[in-house]
């Protein structure tokens, strides 16, 4: 009951306000998936894996986003804009750290791009115009951002921004914040494949997983039925 409610304690506003509405609109999504076109502007395709970064309120639904996206060979929860001493799950609750729940996803640019990574993390993984919030969950801990790994993710990142705000694709500005990774830790265990794993917990049911729903409708050939888990990527390892 700890592990599997505790979000309702620290991530929802209210475990009232969440019972409430999941009795009320249990098929809808807090944050509604948006159509939006694809970045003009993409990366390259290279060899090898690549990571990107994104912080896009509760962790859980973002990963559980991008374990089901094709491509992605790895999807990890974690904690980016702190330091390591302070990336941990009660502290970066506390929204002192600086920290965001940020997900750390490899993958292989010849299968998917960044672009379209991007495309999917603005379209169906969170509100880009929500600040320092993210459904239910408030703080800057939930904030959304994008921790870039070299030059060209930022300039890639910040001309979809851009595109999209001149588009006028969401009702409010994009106040999702572009800057260098300094540093990426992974959250505890039992954050790992959390969507996976509690799909029936009320906060999920509600806030997540119309996101995979979203994914699934909004981009078939990205779709993957079967999600990457953390538990497989370490078994084959």
């Amino acid at each position: 009951m700890r592990v599997s409610f505790g979000r309702l304690a620290l991530c929802a506003a209210t475990v009232g306000a969440l019972v409430w509405s999941v009795a009320s609109a249990p098929s809808r999504a807090a944050e509604e998936a948006v159509v939006i076109p694809p970045p003009k502007l993409d990366a390259k395709e290279t060899g090898g894996l690549q990571t990107a970064v994104f912080a896009g309120g509760c962790f859980w639904g973002v990963q559980g986003v991008f374990q089901h996206t094709s491509g992605v060979v790895n999807a990890l929860s974690g904690y980016a804009g702190g330091s390591k001493a302070s990336a941990s799950y009660p502290l970066v609750s506390t929204g002192t750290t600086g920290h965001a729940e940020a997900v750390e996803v490899k993958y292989d640019p010849k299968r998917i791009s960044y672009g379209k990574l991007l495309q999917i993390y603005f379209s169906v993984a969170h509100d880009p115009t929500q600040l320092d919030r993210q459904g239910p969950d408030t703080g800057p801990q939930y904030r959304s951002a994008i921790f870039t790994t070299s030059d060209e993710q930022k300039q890639i990142a910040d001309a979809y921004i851009a595109q999209l705000d001149a588009a006028k694709v969401f009702s409010a500005p994009i106040v999702t914040k572009v800057g260098p990774l300094k540093g990426f830790y992974a959250a505890e265990a039992y954050h790992q494949d959390y969507l996976t794993l509690h799909p029936n917990q009320p906060y999920i049911a509600y806030n997540d997983l119309p996101k995979i729903g979203a994914l699934k409708k909004l981009f078939p050939t990205e779709y993957l039925d079967k999600p990457t888990l953390v538990s497989s990527v370490k078994a084959t390892n």
